[in-house]
């Protein structure tokens, strides 16, 4: 192997790994255009009112003509996205340390976390406005820290119990304590585990700060924005708010995955 070669090599397993990672996301951007080709085509030749279904061209057009209003509305939604995802995974990361402690617990844990998590979370949000206030936005963060809360909770207490009999002989046969065991084991073991919670929870938030803004708020934030431009007929901006509200789900998760591949690179998946 020459010297030039050698110096090669590292450039070309990054090209490489460029292009497994697009060919790992082309079939779903070719499935979307696919669609939105389809939904224009549709609209416009069985000429759809826009109060059914607009066009994308026009959600297009709306988005970027009113994206002024649109950011200055998402600012305001995005601090609570964040805020509830913040306070959602730390509770739950404490939640499932003092759980894994107790291993006898921990299988009735689970079972009353699941239980209660069927519970209709986003139906608490006029109760936290009466709380905290509608205009505070500690209110709309709690619903998006609940929502949070679950998927997080269950998925970082399975990984933190998912400790292999001979990682637990060998600690044991080394007289390590208990929290030697959480440190050293069960805290690196469950980081996977962590992160897909964190995946679920990231999307969830967006929905529960949508819907939590439905039920009162400051008027400045997205999900005030989807009700109020729906009851006006204005459905193109409707579907431009719904727009950037994908958007800022994306984006969430997006950042839940580098953070992902930062702290488990030994654990990376497309998606």
């Amino acid at each position: 192997m020459t010297a030039t070669q050698a110096v090669s090599l590292p450039a070309s397993g990054k090209n490489s790994r460029a292009a497994e990672r697009l060919r790992s996301f082309l079939p779903a951007i070719v499935v979307g255009l696919v669609v939105l080709i389809l939904w224009e085509g549709i609209v416009r030749l069985a000429q759809v009112p826009s109060f059914i279904l607009p066009a994308p061209s026009d959600v297009i057009a709306t988005f970027f003509s009113r994206f002024g209003e649109l950011m200055s509305a998402a600012r305001v939604t995005t601090v609570g996205v964040f805020g509830g995802i913040l306070m959602g995974g730390a509770l739950a990361v404490i939640a499932s340390l003092i759980v894994s402690l107790f291993e006898r617990f921990a299988k009735t844990a689970l079972v009353l976390v699941a239980i209660i998590s069927c519970a209709p979370v986003v139906a608490l949000a006029p109760i936290f406005n009466a709380w905290f206030g509608a205009t505070n936005i500690f209110s709309k963060i709690s619903v998006a820290a609940i929502m949070v809360f679950f998927p997080v909770m269950v998925n970082t207490t399975r990984g933190l119990l998912a400790v292999t009999p001979l990682h637990r002989e060998l600690l044991d046969s080394l007289g390590a304590s208990r929290g030697q065991l959480l440190r050293f084991v069960r805290i690196p073991g469950a980081l996977p585990s962590l992160i897909d919670g964190l995946k679920v929870g990231s999307t969830l938030a967006v929905i529960g700060i949508i819907v939590a803004e439905y039920f009162g708020g400051t008027a400045n934030a997205l999900g005030v924005m989807i009700a109020n431009s729906a009851a006006l007929s204005q459905f193109s901006l409707t579907w431009a708010a719904v727009f950037a509200a994908s958007i800022l789900g994306l984006t969430a998760y997006g950042l839940v995955l580098l953070l992902g591949r930062t702290v488990v690179p030994w654990k990376q998946t497309a998606l």
